[in-house]
């Protein structure tokens, strides 16, 4: 079946799903297939569950006798296909993000700030990989007047991939560090799969960049785009500077050289969000978005999932930044957290993964670091921690971080909890 002939069935039935345990009245059934399972093998249960059409890719898992299971040569290629179909048959302005750090949280700035004046579609949670962003695509309705689309890559040519599904407008590279080092080979490798974004648009008529302007590595890859730059430098599109950060963002910014200045106290944690922040403001005055209007979207921005949140107990006050690590995240994390005025401060750190052979290097630096610092508790877990010289105590996982808690607990403390969502380190918060 042809990808317009598709397009027609999808018409009448626009929710589609990948997944049979979750099978929506009249949706299409796309059958992917991963190391672990087969979609096609659920493909006549989608149907019983709800489903009114299954889309398969092996033969032996059709039936002649019927038509609502449709054959094709290749479910997720079809699945993105139908995604950028429809995409185009829209016409949506779509701002693509990516980026090593910050892009989640950007991507939700940029949405609460946006929804204040225009009906937006944007990522949910993090689905930014090669099925995620044309599923999030495939939910655009003709009443969206702007999409959010967050990227995300661990492997070079996977940007590249994303951009091509989602045919972006615009876009934003929130910064570029040292993440996925085992997929990418090195951080040149990072910055050239980042740029991918950047080579899409420059292919493409009245795109636009928004950028900030004190990254020489963005701002070097950037020549020749049609440039929205924001920072901390008095004359750009948007500027503003860090008013206190303890343990909560609050900053300024102007539009322009004679704008009048906003004021935003945030609920983020660490002053590594401001660019994120300032990020949502340029791309809010873009779009005619009020100032009064972009302050009050961020003043009422919450940060979820584990990342930035500060959570008081009867006992300590938690900064939880788990969802994600690496070198450039910790890094920035342990210097805010290190500003941060307290009389006992604990860390709590997990192994930062896909670090490849810089791995246990990396992990040194950020030992080296806190020696610098005066934390009385220090928590390093996992085996690549392990690795590094130092003196603190080391865990092999959460459950044994807890099992130390429940002997002897912090309780007065601010406490950073920092690692790679795969160390589980959430499971510590209710300990403490």
């Amino acid at each position: 079946m042809t990808i317009p002939a598709l397009y027609q069935i999808y018409l009448q039935y626009p929710v589609v799903t990948t997944d049979s345990r979750n099978c929506p009245e009249d949706s299409i059934f796309i059958a992917l297939k991963g190391e672990t399972f087969n979609g096609n093998t659920f493909a006549k249960k989608a149907l019983e569950e709800g489903c009114s059409y299954a889309v398969i890719d092996e033969a032996e898992y059709a039936d002649p006798e019927n038509n609502h299971i449709i054959l094709v040569d290749d479910c997720l290629k079809t699945l993105q296909q139908l995604a950028n179909y429809h995409r185009k048959q829209l016409g949506t302005r779509v701002i693509g993000i990516t980026g090593t750090n910050g892009k989640t949280t950007t991507k939700e700035l940029i949405a609460a700030v946006l929804s204040e004046s225009h009906n937006v579609l944007f990522t949910q949670g993090n689905l930014n990989n090669h099925i995620g962003v044309p599923l999030t695509l495939l939910k655009l309705k003709a009443s969206h007047d702007l999409a959010v689309i967050e990227m995300g890559a661990n492997h070079p040519g996977e940007i590249k991939t994303l951009v091509n599904i989602a045919e972006p407008d615009y876009g934003i590279i929130t910064n570029v560090g040292k993440a996925h080092l085992e997929g990418f080979g090195s951080f040149e490798g990072v910055i050239k799969t980042k740029g991918e974004l950047y080579d899409f648009l420059r292919k493409k008529d009245d795109s636009i960049v928004f950028i900030q302007n004190e990254n020489p590595f963005l701002m070097d890859i950037a020549r020749g785009l049609n440039l929205i730059n924001y920072g901390v430098t008095d004359s750009l599109y948007v500027n503003g500077k860090i008013a206190s950060c303890s343990p909560y963002l609050a900053f300024d910014w102007k539009a322009g050289k004679d704008g009048s200045i906003h004021h935003v106290e945030t609920k983020l944690i660490g002053e590594y969000n401001f660019d994120n922040a300032l990020a949502a403001v340029a791309i809010g005055r873009f779009f005619g978005v009020e100032p009064a209007k972009i302050d009050h979207a961020l003043t009422n921005y919450t940060p979820q999932n584990n990342r930035s949140q500060l959570k008081e107990t009867d006992d300590n006050k938690l900064i939880i930044d788990a969802y994600n690590a690496n070198p450039t995240s910790m890094m920035a994390a342990l210097r805010n957290f290190k500003k941060i005025e307290a009389k006992h401060k604990c860390v709590i750190l997990g192994d930062m993964k896909e670090l490849g052979a810089t791995s246990v290097e990396e992990h040194q630096k950020i030992v080296d670091f806190i020696n610098q610092c005066d934390f009385e508790r220090v928590f390093l877990i996992g085996d690549q921690f392990e690795q590094t010289t130092h003196t603190y105590d080391t865990y092999q996982n959460a459950a044994e971080v807890i099992k130390a808690i429940e002997k002897d607990k912090p309780k007065g403390y601010y406490i950073l909890i920092k690692g790679s969502n795969s160390m589980k380190l959430g499971q510590i918060v209710e300990h403490l």
